[in-house]
């Protein structure tokens, strides 16, 4: 049944070989557990913050309190949209897609990870080619940005496929040491122009967009 009250739960991005869904709760208590059984090599932190140096079940705890945090929080003036990302059926990871003051500045940011055993198989580039569409297309951004650790080889790799423009550097501490992360953004006439695909469909963005307060005449 449709959710007029909260128009995210029917909010579905598919290509031929994902589907992604925003996250509900039982889809978080999945997403959360995917999560426990590995992310990346334990020697190597590629997230801004730590939050996989959590142990079982603390970390599915605080994974399931960022999500309701997410979801109580998203409105206009500032939104982090939480998706899980399926291949088939099979649950392999999330997408998210942030903003602050987008009805006017028309800048989102993606973010995304995988578990261990899904990664190497493209995924990664087909669920930020959905992200990328559901902002540009859905949301109708004008501008794209992501962020990854230098050492990041994975990320990157996507990005740079991707055609992002560099966009400087940050630094941050991870774990107790300075590390820089590379910064990049994705035009909208880019996007259309290299990126947009015709098999990828959004479904359930109208009332999404009457939900965040974005115009159609605002592009």
């Amino acid at each position: 049944m449709p959710h007029p009250h909260w128009p995210l739960f029917d909010l579905v991005v598919r290509t031929p070989r994902i589907t992604v869904r925003y996250l509900d709760d039982a889809l978080g208590d999945e997403l959360a557990a995917l999560a426990a059984q590995g992310v990346h090599d334990p020697e190597f932190m590629p997230f801004m913050l730590p939050w996989t140096d959590v142990p079982s079940p603390e970390l599915e705890r605080n994974a399931l309190r960022w999500y309701w945090r997410c979801r109580a929080e998203t409105g206009p003036d500032s939104w982090n949209l939480q998706f899980a990302v399926f291949e088939g059926d099979e649950l392999v990871g999330t997408t998210v897609a942030l903003a602050d003051r987008f009805p006017i500045v028309r800048v989102f940011e993606t973010g995304s990870w995988l578990g261990r055993r899904f990664q190497g198989r493209g995924i990664g580039t087909e669920m930020r080619i959905a992200t990328l569409h559901l902002g540009f297309l859905g949301l109708d951004a004008v501008t794209a940005t992501t962020g990854a650790f230098h050492d990041n080889a994975a990320s990157l790799g996507v990005t740079r496929k991707l055609g992002y423009e560099t966009n400087g550097v940050a630094l941050h501490d991870r774990r107790g040491e300075r590390a820089h992360s590379n910064r990049f953004l994705m035009t909208r006439d880019h996007f259309l122009a290299h990126v947009r695909r015709d098999d990828v469909q959004i479904d359930g963005d109208e009332p999404v967009r009457d939900f965040l307060g974005i115009t159609r005449t605002g592009v």
